[in-house]
Protein backbone atom coordinates (compact mmCIF):
# COMPACT_ATOMS: atom_id res chain seq x y z
CA UNK A 1 0.00 0.00 0.00
CA UNK A 2 1.34 3.46 -0.69
CA UNK A 3 0.99 6.28 2.25
CA UNK A 4 -0.86 9.62 1.28
CA UNK A 5 -1.17 12.50 4.43
CA UNK A 6 -3.46 15.23 3.35
CA UNK A 7 -2.82 18.65 5.12
CA UNK A 8 -4.53 21.88 5.06
CA UNK A 9 -2.68 25.18 5.51
CA UNK A 10 -4.14 28.46 5.12
CA UNK A 11 -7.21 28.66 2.71
CA UNK A 12 -10.79 26.84 2.92
CA UNK A 13 -11.87 23.36 2.39
CA UNK A 14 -12.74 23.47 -1.20
CA UNK A 15 -11.17 20.87 -2.59
CA UNK A 16 -11.57 18.60 -0.19
CA UNK A 17 -15.19 19.12 -0.53
CA UNK A 18 -14.58 19.08 -4.10
CA UNK A 19 -12.89 15.46 -3.75
CA UNK A 20 -15.29 13.93 -1.79
CA UNK A 21 -18.15 14.23 -4.29
CA UNK A 22 -16.13 11.89 -6.66
CA UNK A 23 -18.54 9.62 -8.56
CA UNK A 24 -17.68 6.97 -10.87
CA UNK A 25 -15.88 5.83 -8.75
CA UNK A 26 -16.05 7.35 -5.71
CA UNK A 27 -12.73 8.44 -3.62
CA UNK A 28 -12.63 5.05 -1.45
CA UNK A 29 -13.17 3.08 -4.56
CA UNK A 30 -10.37 5.11 -6.56
CA UNK A 31 -8.20 4.63 -3.66
CA UNK A 32 -8.96 0.96 -3.09
CA UNK A 33 -8.09 0.40 -6.98
CA UNK A 34 -4.94 2.12 -6.45
CA UNK A 35 -4.13 0.82 -3.19
CA UNK A 36 -3.68 4.07 -1.54
CA UNK A 37 -3.96 4.32 1.98
CA UNK A 38 -4.88 7.71 3.74
CA UNK A 39 -2.61 8.27 6.94
CA UNK A 40 -4.94 11.18 7.60
CA UNK A 41 -7.17 13.20 5.79
CA UNK A 42 -9.03 16.58 7.94
CA UNK A 43 -12.63 15.60 6.74
CA UNK A 44 -12.07 11.71 7.23
CA UNK A 45 -9.66 10.91 9.84
CA UNK A 46 -10.49 10.63 13.84
CA UNK A 47 -7.17 10.25 15.41
CA UNK A 48 -4.69 13.71 15.86
CA UNK A 49 -2.16 14.58 12.60
CA UNK A 50 0.52 14.84 15.68
CA UNK A 51 -0.02 11.15 16.38
CA UNK A 52 0.05 9.97 12.66
CA UNK A 53 2.72 12.80 11.65
CA UNK A 54 5.36 11.27 14.47
CA UNK A 55 6.53 8.35 12.85
CA UNK A 56 6.54 9.30 9.47
CA UNK A 57 9.09 13.23 11.12
CA UNK A 58 11.55 10.67 12.97
CA UNK A 59 11.89 8.67 9.85
CA UNK A 60 10.24 5.31 10.80
CA UNK A 61 7.51 5.29 8.44
CA UNK A 62 7.54 5.98 4.96
CA UNK A 63 5.14 8.91 3.18
CA UNK A 64 4.68 8.06 -0.33
CA UNK A 65 2.36 11.42 -0.91
CA UNK A 66 2.00 14.74 0.84
CA UNK A 67 -0.60 16.25 -0.73
CA UNK A 68 -1.03 19.84 0.47
CA UNK A 69 -4.25 22.15 0.09
CA UNK A 70 -4.01 26.14 1.00
CA UNK A 71 -1.40 28.29 0.82
CA UNK A 72 1.66 28.77 3.27
CA UNK A 73 1.13 31.22 5.38
CA UNK A 74 4.96 32.97 6.01
CA UNK A 75 4.08 36.06 8.37
CA UNK A 76 4.51 37.92 10.06
CA UNK A 77 8.02 38.44 8.96
CA UNK A 78 8.83 35.51 7.77
CA UNK A 79 8.27 33.91 11.42
CA UNK A 80 5.16 31.42 10.16
CA UNK A 81 3.27 32.13 13.57
CA UNK A 82 0.20 33.19 11.18
CA UNK A 83 -0.48 29.58 10.88
CA UNK A 84 0.70 26.78 13.45
CA UNK A 85 0.62 23.68 15.11
CA UNK A 86 1.05 22.83 18.08
CA UNK A 87 2.16 26.15 18.96
CA UNK A 88 5.12 26.21 15.91
CA UNK A 89 5.02 27.61 12.55
CA UNK A 90 2.75 25.09 10.10
CA UNK A 91 5.26 26.17 7.25
CA UNK A 92 7.85 24.43 9.63
CA UNK A 93 5.78 21.37 9.75
CA UNK A 94 5.36 21.24 6.09
CA UNK A 95 8.73 22.01 5.08
CA UNK A 96 10.02 18.56 7.63
CA UNK A 97 7.42 16.54 5.89
CA UNK A 98 8.33 17.32 1.90
CA UNK A 99 11.53 15.97 3.03
CA UNK A 100 10.42 12.62 4.33
CA UNK A 101 7.66 12.25 1.15
CA UNK A 102 8.39 10.85 -2.29
CA UNK A 103 6.16 13.11 -4.11
CA UNK A 104 4.31 16.19 -2.87
CA UNK A 105 1.05 17.00 -5.02
CA UNK A 106 -0.37 20.66 -4.20
CA UNK A 107 -4.22 20.92 -4.70
CA UNK A 108 -5.77 24.17 -5.47
CA UNK A 109 -4.63 27.16 -6.73
CA UNK A 110 -3.71 28.65 -2.90
CA UNK A 111 -1.77 25.60 -2.27
CA UNK A 112 -0.16 26.16 -6.48
CA UNK A 113 0.42 29.96 -6.43
CA UNK A 114 -0.65 31.47 -3.26
CA UNK A 115 -4.45 31.96 -4.80
CA UNK A 116 -7.03 34.55 -3.44
CA UNK A 117 -4.88 34.52 0.90
CA UNK A 118 -2.01 35.50 -1.63
CA UNK A 119 -4.02 38.51 -3.32
CA UNK A 120 -3.24 42.03 -2.74
CA UNK A 121 -2.02 43.32 -0.17
CA UNK A 122 -1.44 39.42 1.07
CA UNK A 123 -1.65 40.74 4.80
CA UNK A 124 -0.67 37.16 5.78
CA UNK A 125 2.22 36.70 3.25
CA UNK A 126 1.30 33.69 1.78
CA UNK A 127 3.16 31.38 -0.93
CA UNK A 128 2.13 28.47 -2.64
CA UNK A 129 4.73 26.00 -2.61
CA UNK A 130 6.90 26.44 -4.78
CA UNK A 131 5.18 29.82 -6.41
CA UNK A 132 4.15 33.22 -5.84
CA UNK A 133 1.41 34.08 -7.96
CA UNK A 134 2.94 34.72 -11.63
CA UNK A 135 6.50 34.55 -10.08
CA UNK A 136 8.45 30.92 -11.00
CA UNK A 137 9.68 31.27 -7.26
CA UNK A 138 8.94 32.88 -4.18
CA UNK A 139 7.06 29.49 -3.13
CA UNK A 140 7.70 27.61 0.15
CA UNK A 141 10.17 25.64 -1.52
CA UNK A 142 12.74 26.64 -3.84
CA UNK A 143 11.89 26.53 -7.77
CA UNK A 144 15.01 24.12 -7.99
CA UNK A 145 13.65 22.14 -4.90
CA UNK A 146 13.08 18.32 -6.15
CA UNK A 147 11.33 15.67 -3.93
CA UNK A 148 12.99 12.00 -3.21
CA UNK A 149 11.61 10.94 -6.94
CA UNK A 150 13.18 13.56 -8.41
CA UNK A 151 9.96 15.74 -8.70
CA UNK A 152 8.80 19.35 -8.13
CA UNK A 153 5.77 20.06 -6.83
CA UNK A 154 2.85 19.00 -8.75
CA UNK A 155 0.82 21.41 -8.93
CA UNK A 156 -3.14 21.08 -9.68
CA UNK A 157 -4.56 24.79 -9.95
CA UNK A 158 -8.33 25.40 -9.69
CA UNK A 159 -10.62 26.83 -7.10
CA UNK A 160 -11.28 24.30 -6.35
CA UNK A 161 -10.11 21.47 -8.44
CA UNK A 162 -11.81 18.94 -10.62
CA UNK A 163 -11.86 15.25 -8.48
CA UNK A 164 -11.52 13.68 -12.01
CA UNK A 165 -8.08 15.02 -11.77
CA UNK A 166 -6.89 15.07 -8.75
CA UNK A 167 -7.60 11.09 -8.86
CA UNK A 168 -6.31 10.74 -12.36
CA UNK A 169 -3.08 12.34 -11.22
CA UNK A 170 -3.12 10.31 -7.94
CA UNK A 171 -3.46 7.16 -10.21
CA UNK A 172 -0.12 8.41 -12.69
CA UNK A 173 1.65 8.85 -9.50
CA UNK A 174 0.62 5.20 -7.74
CA UNK A 175 1.27 3.24 -10.54
CA UNK A 176 4.34 4.99 -11.80
CA UNK A 177 3.32 6.71 -15.22
CA UNK A 178 5.47 9.19 -16.90
CA UNK A 179 3.83 12.66 -16.02
CA UNK A 180 4.55 14.64 -18.05
CA UNK A 181 4.71 18.66 -16.44
CA UNK A 182 4.18 22.31 -18.00
CA UNK A 183 6.36 25.14 -17.27
CA UNK A 184 3.99 25.88 -14.51
CA UNK A 185 4.55 21.97 -12.98
CA UNK A 186 0.88 21.30 -13.75
CA UNK A 187 -0.08 17.48 -15.49
CA UNK A 188 -0.44 18.68 -19.33
CA UNK A 189 -2.80 15.63 -19.50
CA UNK A 190 -5.15 18.01 -17.48
CA UNK A 191 -4.05 21.95 -18.59
CA UNK A 192 -3.90 21.70 -22.15
CA UNK A 193 -6.86 23.01 -22.89
CA UNK A 194 -8.80 26.09 -23.31
CA UNK A 195 -12.29 26.64 -20.59
CA UNK A 196 -13.39 28.67 -24.17
CA UNK A 197 -12.98 24.86 -25.56
CA UNK A 198 -16.25 22.44 -25.39
CA UNK A 199 -17.98 26.22 -24.11
CA UNK A 200 -21.83 26.09 -25.32
CA UNK A 201 -21.11 29.74 -25.80
CA UNK A 202 -18.98 29.74 -28.36
CA UNK A 203 -20.57 29.91 -31.46
CA UNK A 204 -21.81 33.23 -30.00
CA UNK A 205 -18.48 34.41 -29.64
CA UNK A 206 -16.98 33.86 -32.81
CA UNK A 207 -19.91 35.82 -34.60
CA UNK A 208 -19.52 38.83 -31.84
CA UNK A 209 -22.74 38.63 -29.94
CA UNK A 210 -21.12 39.33 -27.03
CA UNK A 211 -23.71 39.93 -23.85
CA UNK A 212 -24.09 43.18 -21.67
CA UNK A 213 -25.51 41.33 -18.91
CA UNK A 214 -25.59 38.36 -17.43
CA UNK A 215 -28.53 35.54 -17.53
CA UNK A 216 -28.24 36.08 -21.72
CA UNK A 217 -27.32 33.25 -23.62
CA UNK A 218 -24.49 35.15 -25.68
CA UNK A 219 -20.51 35.16 -25.08
CA UNK A 220 -19.74 36.97 -21.99
CA UNK A 221 -15.45 38.20 -22.42
CA UNK A 222 -16.26 41.10 -24.13
CA UNK A 223 -18.10 42.66 -21.73
CA UNK A 224 -18.56 40.47 -18.26
CA UNK A 225 -15.21 39.66 -17.54
CA UNK A 226 -15.28 36.15 -18.67
CA UNK A 227 -11.38 34.50 -18.77
CA UNK A 228 -12.77 31.11 -20.33
CA UNK A 229 -10.34 32.13 -23.90
CA UNK A 230 -7.62 32.79 -21.73
CA UNK A 231 -7.88 30.36 -19.03
CA UNK A 232 -6.18 26.44 -19.25
CA UNK A 233 -8.63 23.96 -17.77
CA UNK A 234 -10.79 21.14 -18.27
CA UNK A 235 -14.28 22.80 -17.12
CA UNK A 236 -16.30 21.91 -20.23
CA UNK A 237 -14.22 19.00 -20.90
CA UNK A 238 -14.85 17.40 -18.02
CA UNK A 239 -17.92 18.41 -16.56
CA UNK A 240 -18.57 19.01 -13.09
CA UNK A 241 -21.21 16.63 -11.67
CA UNK A 242 -21.22 14.96 -14.89
CA UNK A 243 -23.36 17.93 -16.58
CA UNK A 244 -22.15 21.80 -16.14
CA UNK A 245 -19.95 24.12 -15.53
CA UNK A 246 -19.54 27.95 -14.90
CA UNK A 247 -20.32 29.48 -18.59
CA UNK A 248 -22.57 26.23 -18.94
CA UNK A 249 -24.41 27.88 -15.62
CA UNK A 250 -23.90 31.38 -16.93
CA UNK A 251 -21.22 32.66 -14.71
CA UNK A 252 -18.30 33.91 -16.19
CA UNK A 253 -15.39 31.93 -16.34
CA UNK A 254 -12.96 33.36 -13.38
CA UNK A 255 -9.58 31.89 -14.53
CA UNK A 256 -8.98 30.00 -11.11
CA UNK A 257 -6.78 27.76 -12.51
CA UNK A 258 -4.17 30.56 -13.20
CA UNK A 259 -1.06 32.23 -11.61
CA UNK A 260 -2.84 35.51 -11.38
CA UNK A 261 -6.45 34.51 -9.80
CA UNK A 262 -8.13 36.32 -8.54
CA UNK A 263 -7.45 39.52 -10.47
CA UNK A 264 -6.57 42.21 -9.00
CA UNK A 265 -10.29 44.22 -10.49
CA UNK A 266 -13.81 43.48 -10.87
CA UNK A 267 -14.97 39.59 -12.04
CA UNK A 268 -17.78 41.14 -13.95
CA UNK A 269 -16.09 43.40 -15.75
CA UNK A 270 -13.75 43.15 -18.84
CA UNK A 271 -11.21 46.27 -18.71
CA UNK A 272 -10.96 47.10 -22.98
CA UNK A 273 -8.68 49.18 -24.78
CA UNK A 274 -11.26 51.33 -27.17
CA UNK A 275 -14.48 48.80 -27.90
CA UNK A 276 -11.95 45.33 -27.36
CA UNK A 277 -10.28 43.84 -24.28
CA UNK A 278 -7.03 44.63 -23.32
CA UNK A 279 -6.37 41.24 -22.37
CA UNK A 280 -7.45 39.02 -26.06
CA UNK A 281 -7.41 35.05 -26.14
CA UNK A 282 -4.15 33.19 -25.88
CA UNK A 283 -2.15 33.14 -28.79
CA UNK A 284 -4.40 35.76 -30.81
CA UNK A 285 -2.86 38.48 -32.90
CA UNK A 286 -4.69 41.85 -31.79
CA UNK A 287 -4.47 43.39 -35.18
CA UNK A 288 -5.77 40.10 -37.28
CA UNK A 289 -8.65 39.54 -34.03
CA UNK A 290 -10.25 42.82 -34.46
CA UNK A 291 -10.75 42.68 -38.54
CA UNK A 292 -11.92 39.43 -37.90
CA UNK A 293 -14.38 40.79 -35.33
CA UNK A 294 -15.48 43.27 -37.67
CA UNK A 295 -16.50 40.62 -40.42
CA UNK A 296 -17.63 37.92 -38.11
CA UNK A 297 -19.92 40.58 -36.97
CA UNK A 298 -21.56 41.44 -40.49
CA UNK A 299 -22.12 37.67 -40.79
CA UNK A 300 -24.14 36.56 -37.55
CA UNK A 301 -26.77 34.40 -38.51
CA UNK A 302 -30.36 35.38 -37.68
CA UNK A 303 -30.55 32.27 -35.20
CA UNK A 304 -28.51 34.18 -32.39
CA UNK A 305 -29.53 37.49 -33.01
CA UNK A 306 -33.04 36.39 -32.30
CA UNK A 307 -31.97 34.56 -29.57
CA UNK A 308 -34.61 34.69 -26.73
CA UNK A 309 -33.05 34.77 -22.80
CA UNK A 310 -31.43 31.51 -21.32
CA UNK A 311 -32.20 31.79 -18.08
Amino acid sequence: MLSLLWIQAGACSGDSMALLSAESPDLLQALEALHIEILWHPSLSTVSLAFVAEPILAGERPLNILVIEGAILTGPDGTGMFDTFQGKPRKDFVLNLCEQADVIVAVGTCAAFGGIPAAHPNPTDAVGMQFLREELEGGLLEAGWRSKKGLPVINLSGCPVHPNTVLQTLAFVATGAKLELDHLHRPAEFYETLVHQGCTRNEYHEYDVEETRLGTAGCMFFNLGCQGPRTIATCNAILWNGQSSKTRAGVPCFGCTSPSFPRPEDLFVTEKLGSVPTRLPLGVDRAAYMSYKGLAAAAVPLRLTNRKTKF
